[in-house]
């Protein structure tokens, strides 16, 4: 079908509507874009949409920039012996792909090929349904994923406290009374773990039905505009008071915690652990006065409907796994888990929680280096460079270097710890196979690029974020184009490399709405499952009902949702007391004079490193800034947009500086997903307007949450200094 063609074989210049829920971030607003023939003529928010109801940010009018973006790949890439880059027909590239992959395996064993999956997997229904395939057919234990970099400590409590890695509770926002939220900048990013699209409407209805949100952030963020208060916190310190918060509620019998007294247990195992956590020591540790610690303890046990959430600031830290757990341990103490206006476990239609609990998934294998422990099939990827540039070659069996590489949609040179160190190990690999529509900072290491059709060109059904949203509701988006006859769609490249890995040629394709029908009449809307089946959730109904099907508010669901062995929420798993007994023995911390400690910022207009080729989001004034507290910038002697040297053990940057007084001393911040100007990369756009540095050529893979194995981003000691060049002047 030709471009000037809509998905429908309309007329070049027919209108049509189309109803679609956005792949871009987490909040799946719906929308609704207008197209004239093969163009996208606009692009507006679908008020009809039960979940998002009209709300729409500047990143969904991107989808039109993706799809017409002449960066863009459609067909594979081979790299020649010169370097050069030459388009290549499916059949071979297939080919070139298993072979290479076998060939590295049969010389060095199966577990010399690793694999690392990004994070726009999880906004693809191809990619969630068959990416395992591919992984599967590899056939190595060596699985790396944006996880680690990310959510890791969310699913680590939710194993061992809930029995299921997947079971994950999100804030019911729309109905809690006061909401608790650390480390999170939800105006920003739409929600995180808590797909909560309008987010700020959402929050000013909190204030206006007499509730209040009370944000604990070391930046006054977009999202304290909305806060009836905002504290200060040293970043990497929220262990603290989270557990002095906890033990206070807990000694002064203030919990109030209701049915959820019998259905936890380890009450008696959950106080002793967290004795030694006085508020003093938490002021000491978190620059947050202990009488505020008190009375932010004592406000939120009294609050009829409460509800803590913790995000990326307390999960990339040195004691992210321990956040989590007193996070949900907070909730539950209060009467505040499986609650309306508490912490809540969605009801979606297609549920990605398994029957078997996964508590066994942890630490069947380590990585060779360092010995971290896999967790869920996934070694963390803070491992990945040194497991290619260190590990011995006469590893226990068939196990030594990673000497070929398959990434599936991400950029880890850009979005994992030491980038840098990372960017320099996958020159030393065999062979590399990047299933990616963009030629960026990762890819151009590859020997082959495996292009899929992706947005507006691919059908949708978002797995993941309707079993993390504020409201159930369900919702499939056919694709708004036709692709072309040199593309293909993710799902037929991930089954069809998995035949050839195989040994096939060919495969019978299944289809994602083949898949999506199936789970669908499996999962608990079917309608064997209910009274009255005229309520069910079947694939005709999602088409028949293009802005999505409502399915109501949260409900609570426990004991019946729980995975664990006895039927019981694990208070105080020994993994969790043990770290925690230890954080809390080690003598109180102390900050060098002159060193900053990092922490990250999302904006609205960005979404990891993925949409800096679209010029709508990326003009303008630089958002790649290094912001300082306006004390230290006085100290240091730089004004706005000097520039400014950050270092650590493992690299530097230079960047311009922005001065705040929304920052807190000894703090720099720095954004995620930048460093474009590199030689290699194809991304026009982003290489013009958007360089910028990666905060990740400084942060150190060394420092990982030992509880989990995450990447520790936050809190890292680093020196901030005007630049030489300037310094000279």
């Amino acid at each position: 079908m030709s471009s000037a063609q809509d998905s429908h074989g309309a007329a070049p210049e027919e209108r049509r509507l189309h109803h679609r829920a956005c792949p871009l971030c987490e909040a799946i607003c719906g929308l609704e874009i207008e197209t004239i023939g093969g163009t996208v003529a606009s692009i507006r928010g679908d008020k009809n949409d039960p979940l998002s109801r009209g709300h729409i940010c500047p990143k969904a009018v991107a989808l039109k920039d993706i799809h017409e973006d002449p960066d863009r790949l459609r067909q594979p890439l081979r790299k020649t012996s010169g370097g050069a880059w030459e388009e290549i027909g499916w059949d071979e590239a297939l080919s070139l792909a298993a072979t290479g992959i076998r060939a590295v395996q049969a010389r060095h064993g199966e577990a010399s090929v690793a694999a690392f999956l990004g994070n726009p997997n999880v906004h693809n229904l191809g990619a969630m349904l068959f990416n395992k395939e591919v992984l599967r057919a590899i056939g190595s234990r060596r699985v790396f994923t944006a996880t680690s970099t990310d959510q890791l400590p969310h699913h680590f409590a939710s194993t061992f406290m809930l029995g299921h890695s997947q079971l994950l509770p999100v804030p019911d926002i729309d109905r809690t009374d006061f909401m608790l939220m650390l480390g999170a900048n939800p105006s920003a990013s739409n929600g995180s773990l808590m797909t909560a699209p309008g987010v700020d409407e959402r929050l000013k209805a909190l204030a206006a039905r007499g509730g209040k949100l009370v944000l604990i952030d070391p930046r006054r963020t977009e999202t304290a505009r909305l806060a009836a208060e905002h504290h200060f916190i040293r970043p990497g310190s929220d262990v603290f008071l989270l557990a002095a918060m906890l033990n206070h509620i807990l000694t002064n019998d203030l919990g109030r915690p209701g049915r959820m007294a019998a259905l936890a247990q380890g009450w008696d195992e959950l106080r002793a652990a967290l004795a030694p956590a006085s508020l003093e020591r938490a002021e000491a540790e978190t620059g947050v006065a202990a009488a505020e610690i008190r009375r932010l303890a004592e406000a939120f046990a009294a609050a009829e409907r409460a509800v803590v959430y913790g995000r990326m600031g307390v999960s990339v830290q040195a004691h992210g796994g321990l956040c989590k757990w007193l996070i949900y341990a907070l909730n539950i103490a209060t009467g505040n888990f499986d609650a309306p206006g508490g912490a809540m476990l969605a009801d979606p239609a297609v549920p990605n929680v398994g029957a078997k609990p996964t508590t066994h998934a942890f630490a069947r294998w380590r990585s060779m280096v360092r010995g971290l422990p896999e967790f869920d099939g996934q070694l963390p990827v803070a491992a990945l460079a040194e497991e290619i540039e260190d590990a011995p070659a006469d590893g226990a069996g068939d196990v030594g270097p990673i000497r070929g590489l398959v990434t599936f949609a991400g950029n880890p040179v850009l979005s994992t710890p030491n980038g840098g160190r990372l960017d320099r190990a996958f020159g030393q690999l065999e062979f590399m196979v990047s299933i990616d529509i963009y030629l960026n900072e990762t890819t151009r290491h590859a020997d082959l690029i495996l292009p899929p059709a992706t947005g507006l060109e691919a059908s949708h059904y978002d797995i993941a974020f309707h079993n993390l949203a504020v409201r159930n509701t369900a919702k499939y988006s056919p694709a708004v184009f036709e692709i072309g006859p040199e593309q293909k769609r993710d799902y037929e490249i991930l089954q069809l490399l998995a035949a050839r890995l195989k040994g096939r040629n060919d495969a019978t394709i299944v289809t994602p709405e083949q898949a999506l029908a199936m789970a669908l009449a499996a999962g608990p809307y079917a309608p064997d499952k209910l009274e009255d089946p005229s309520l069910a959730v079947t694939f005709e109904r999602l088409l028949a009902e293009p802005s999505g099907v409502d399915l109501g508010p949260l409900r609570p669901g426990l004991p019946e949702k729980l995975r664990t062995e006895d039927g019981k929420i694990a208070l105080a798993p020994a993994l969790f007391t043990e770290a925690l007994g230890a954080v809390l023995a080690a003598a109180p911390q102390s900050r060098e004079a002159d060193r900053f400690e990092l922490i990250g910022r999302r904006q609205v207009r960005d979404d990891n490193s993925w949409l800096h080729n679209s010029r709508r989001l990326v003009k303008g004034k630089s958002r790649c800034t290094a912001m300082l507290n306006v004390d230290d910038a006085a100290r240091l002697g730089v004004g706005e947009g000097d520039l400014v040297r950050v270092s650590s053990r493992v690299g530097a940057i230079t960047l311009p500086a922005e001065i705040s007084d929304g920052l807190a001393p000894g703090v720099v911040c720095i954004p995620h997903g930048y460093g474009h100007g590199r030689e290699g990369v194809r991304l026009s756009v982003a290489q013009e307007l958007a360089p910028g540095v990666s905060v990740n050529d400084l942060t150190d893979e060394q420092a990982i949450d030992p509880l989990t194995g995450n990447a520790a981003f936050s809190g890292q000691s680093v020196q901030v200094e005007r630049a030489p060049a300037q310094a000279a002047e």
